[in-house]
C-alpha cells in the first residue's frame, strides 16, 4: 500500500484544511467542493484526510459496511443477526471521470436473473463508499447520467439498482468530496447545492511559502515512509482532536440568536431553498466543537457563511462565486443577539484550545511541524472564472481604428440550434444521438459486456431453441447468444465554435452590445446543454483563436467581454481559422460533432483582391466537410444587402437574424397563433 502525503504537512490552504476537518468532525455537514487552478495540491489534501478518520465498526462479511449497532434492514447481505463484529479504517473511494454506471452503482448478473430468478448483485463504488468518503477528481467533467445517480444517492442515502424488474437497494451514505478546475467547465447547480461547503484555492505568490512547498514535496518523493514518520506525532495529535471534537459535538448548543443570524444571512444573499440554512447550522456547530466550545458564536456563523454560501448564491453560470463580506458583516451585526462569553471555560472532555481564529476556524499551526516553521501566506485564494486576458489588438489581427470593448446586452433564452442526423458523442442535451440513456429504439447483439437488456428481444431470440435445449420446466433456458442489448436514443453535447466578426462594420456601440448579448445567450445555452465551446474572432488583417475548444463557458464569456472592435473585415481568414480548429478537434475527439456559429453581417473587406470570393471559397470548405453551420445575421437598418444569407448558402447552413434567435421571437409567436386559430376552427 502506497504511503500518502501527511495532512499536517500540507503548506497553507487554511480554508481547505478547515473545511475538510469540519467534515471529519461532522459528516452531516455534507462534503466539500474544492475549486482551483491545476497544481495546487487539491487532490493531495483530500487523499490525506482519509488517514485521519476514525475506524468504522462493521458487521463481519457484509459487503455493504453495515453498522453492528443499527444494521440496514434491507441490506442485500442481510438480515444481520449475531454475526461477528469488526472494525476497519474508513475508506476513501475514488470515482474516475470515465466510470460506467455499473461501476458506480453495481451490476446484476442478467443471465442468472433470467434463468434462475436469483438476485446476483455485485456492489459498486457507492456501496464501497458507504460510511466513508466518495472522492471525485475533476467532478465537473463527470458524465451527466453519473451525476444524476450521485444526486439520487446523496439525497436518499441509498442506492437503487434496477434491471428489467429485478431490483436491489442498499444504504449509501458518504462524505462527498470533489475537486475541479473552473477553467474546464462549471457544475450543474443541482450538484453544486449537494456539496455542503466550497473552497477556492490558488497557488501562493509568496516565494518563501512556495519554497517550503517544494522542499517538503521533494523530501516526500525521496523517502515517503521516512517523511510520513517525521509527521507521525502531528498526525496522531490531529486524529485525537477530531475524535474529541466528535464526542463534544452533541453537547454544542445552537442558540436562537445564532439560528436567527443564519436564517437572516441566507435570506440576505437570496440563496435557493433551505439546504443552505441547514448546512450553515451544522457547520457552525462543528466549528464550535472543533474550537472546544459548547456554544455557537457569531464568528462561527460568519465562518460558516464564508464556506457554505458562495457556491449557492450564483444566479447564472457567468457570475463569479463569492460573498460580499461587508454585506455579511452588516447582516450579522443587524441580527446580533446576546453572545456567549468570549472565553468560556473549555469543556473538560473537549479537544481544548481552538487555535488561532477564536471563532472556531482554528487549524493546527504549521509552525509546530518537524521541519520547522512554514512561512505564512498573506494571499487570499482568488475566486471567479479564469482571469480575462489583456484586450486583443496588439497581435497580428490588429488594425487601425480600434475601439474599446463594449459591454454585452442582457442575455436571453435562445432557440434550439442542433446538428442534424444521429451522432454518438458525449452525453449532453443538444443533438440526437445513440446513448446509454434515453428512449429505447431497438435491439442489437451486445458488443462486450451487456449493460441494457432488451427483454422482449432476448425472449424472442431464445424461444425457438427451448425444445432443442431440453426445457422441461417453467423457466426459460437462456444462453449468452440470446441476450440482446437495447439501443437507445438520447441527446449529445456538441462542439459549438463561435466565429465572431469584430471588425469596424460591427463597431457601432449599440450594435456590438446586441451582438455580444446574443453570443452570451448562446454561450449560456451551450452551458446548459453540456457543450464544449470555442471562440474565433476576426478583425483588422487576420483572425485569432481567442479561446481553444474548452468546457469552460465562463472562460469564453470572459474573452467575449474584453473583445475590442475596429479595422477591416477578413471574413475568409476567420472561416479558415475555424476550419483549422475543427480539423484538429476531429482528430482529438472524432465522436463529438461540431456546430459552427458565424456571427457577422456578411461583409468581407481586406485579405486579397476579391475578399468576397475568398470568403465563399473558405465557406465551401466547411460545406465539403459536412459541418453544420448557422449564420447569425447582424445586419441592421432599413436597407439590407443579404450578404449573411449568401454566406449561409455557401456554408450549406441556415441564417437567422438577432431577433429570430430569441426563443420568444415574433416568428415563433405567429406559428403558435396560427396553430391555435386552426385548432379553434376545428373545434367550432
Amino acid at each position: 500500500m502506497s504511503t500518502r502525503y501527511p495532512f499536517t504537512a500540507v503548506v497553507g490552504m487554511d480554508d481547505l484544511r478547515l473545511a475538510l476537518l469540519l467534515n471529519a468532525v461532522s459528516p452531516a455537514v455534507g462534503g466539500v467542493l474544492v475549486r482551483g487552478e491545476k497544481g495546487t495540491a487539491k487532490s493531495t489534501a483530500v487523499r490525506a484526510l482519509a488517514e485521519l478518520l476514525p475506524e468504522v465498526a462493521v458487521v463481519a462479511g457484509c459487503r455493504f459496511s453495515c453498522d453492528p449497532a443499527s444494521p440496514d434492514p434491507g441490506c442485500p447481505d442481510g438480515p444481520h443477526g449475531a454475526e461477528a463484529h469488526g472494525a476497519r479504517p474508513a475508506r476513501m473511494v475514488e470515482l474516475p471521470v470515465g466510470a460506467s454506471e455499473d461501476r458506480l452503482v453495481g451490476a446484476l448478473d442478467i443471465e442468472k436473473a433470467l434463468a434462475e430468478g436469483v438476485k446476483a448483485f455485485e456492489p459498486g463504488l457507492l456501496a464501497a463508499a458507504h460510511r466513508g468518503i466518495l472522492y471525485v477528481d475533476e467532478v465537473n467533467l463527470l458524465h451527466d447520467h453519473l451525476i444524476d445517480l450521485l444526486l439520487d444517492a446523496a439525497a436518499m442515502g441509498q442506492s437503487h439498482v434496477e434491471r428489467e424488474g429485478v431490483s436491489v437497494r442498499h444504504a449509501a451514505r458518504f462524505l462527498l468530496v470533489g475537486t475541479m478546475n473552473p477553467e474546464e467547465g462549471e457544475l450543474r447547480p443541482q450538484l453544486l447545492d449537494r456539496f455542503g461547503l466550497t473552497v477556492e484555492v490558488a497557488a501562493s505568490r509568496e516565494p518563501e511559502q512556495r519554497v517550503e512547498v517544494v522542499r517538503r514535496r521533494l523530501a516526500f518523493e525521496d523517502d515517503p515512509a521516512g517523511f510520513a514518520a517525521r509527521w507521525a506525532d502531528e498526525e496522531t495529535a490531529l486524529r485525537a482532536r477530531i475524535v474529541a471534537a466528535r464526542e463534544l459535538l452533541p453537547k454544542v448548543v445552537l442558540g436562537d440568536a445564532a439560528l436567527l443570524q443564519i436564517a437572516a444571512t441566507c435570506a440576505a444573499f437570496e440563496v435557493d431553498g433551505m439546504r443552505a440554512d441547514i448546512v450553515m447550522a451544522r457547520t457552525a456547530t462543528a466549528l464550535a466543537a472543533w474550537a472546544g466550545r459548547t456554544e455557537v458564536t457569531s464568528e462561527d456563523v460568519r465562518q460558516a457563511a464564508l464556506l457554505a454560501l458562495p457556491h449557492r448564491r450564483r444566479r447564472n453560470p457567468f457570475d463569479a462565486p463569492g460573498l460580499d463580506q461587508d454585506k455579511l458583516d452588516e447582516t450579522l451585526e443587524q441580527f446580533k443577539g446576546e453572545e456567549p462569553d468570549e472565553d468560556p471555560e473549555p469543556d473538560p472532555d473537549g479537544p481544548g484550545d481552538g487555535g488561532p481564529g477564536g471563532g472556531g476556524g482554528g487549524i493546527p499551526p504549521q509552525g509546530e511541524g518537524p521541519d520547522g516553521p512554514a512561512p505564512e501566506s498573506a494571499e487570499t485564494p482568488e475566486s471567479g472564472p479564469e482571469s480575462a486576458p489583456a484586450p486583443q489588438g496588439a497581435g497580428p489581427g490588429s488594425g487601425s481604428g480600434e475601439r474599446p470593448a463594449v459591454k454585452a446586452a442582457e442575455p436571453f433564452r435562445t432557440k434550439m440550434l442542433s446538428v442534424p442526423g444521429l451522432g454518438e458523442g458525449a452525453a449532453g442535451r443538444r443533438s440526437r444521438a445513440r446513448t446509454e440513456h434515453g428512449r429505447t429504439t431497438g435491439a442489437t447483439r451486445p458488443r462486450g459486456a451487456l449493460t441494457k437488456l432488451h427483454l422482449s428481444a432476448t425472449v424472442r431470440a431464445a424461444a425457438p431453441h427451448q425444445k432443442a435445449r431440453g426445457r422441461d420446466g417453467r423457466g426459460l433456458v437462456v444462453r449468452r447468444d440470446d441476450l440482446r442489448q437495447a439501443t437507445r436514443e438520447g441527446r449529445e453535447g456538441n462542439l459549438v465554435l463561435f466565429v465572431v466578426d469584430a471588425s469596424g462594420s460591427m463597431a457601432a456601440r449599440q450594435r456590438m452590445g446586441a451582438v455580444k448579448g446574443a453570443v452570451l445567450s448562446l454561450l449560456l445555452d451551450a452551458y446548459q446543454r453540456r457543450d464544449k465551446v470555442g471562440l474565433v474572432t476576426f478583425r483588422g488583417r487576420a483572425a485569432d483563436l481567442a479561446l481553444p475548444p474548452t468546457s469552460s463557458v465562463d472562460a469564453a464569456a470572459a474573452r467575449l467581454e474584453q473583445l475590442p472592435t475596429g479595422g477591416r473585415t477578413p471574413l475568409a481568414a476567420g472561416l479558415l481559422k475555424a476550419h483549422d480548429v475543427l480539423r484538429v478537434e476531429r482528430l482529438r475527439d472524432p465522436s463529438r460533432r461540431p456546430l459552427l456559429v458565424v456571427v457577422t453581417d456578411g461583409r468581407a473587406t481586406g485579405g486579397g483582391a476579391d475578399p468576397v470570393a475568398l470568403a465563399a471559397r473558405a465557406a465551401r470548405l466547411h460545406a465539403a466537410d459536412g459541418t453544420a453551420a448557422v449564420v447569425v445575421d447582424c445586419e441592421t437598418g432599413p436597407v439590407r444587402l443579404g450578404l449573411a444569407g449568401n454566406l449561409a448558402r455557401e456554408l450549406g447552413g441556415t441564417a437567422v437574424t438577432l431577433d429570430e434567435l430569441r426563443a420568444d421571437s415574433i416568428a415563433g409567436l405567429v406559428r403558435d397563433v396560427q396553430g391555435n386559430h386552426s385548432a379553434t376552427r376545428r373545434a367550432a
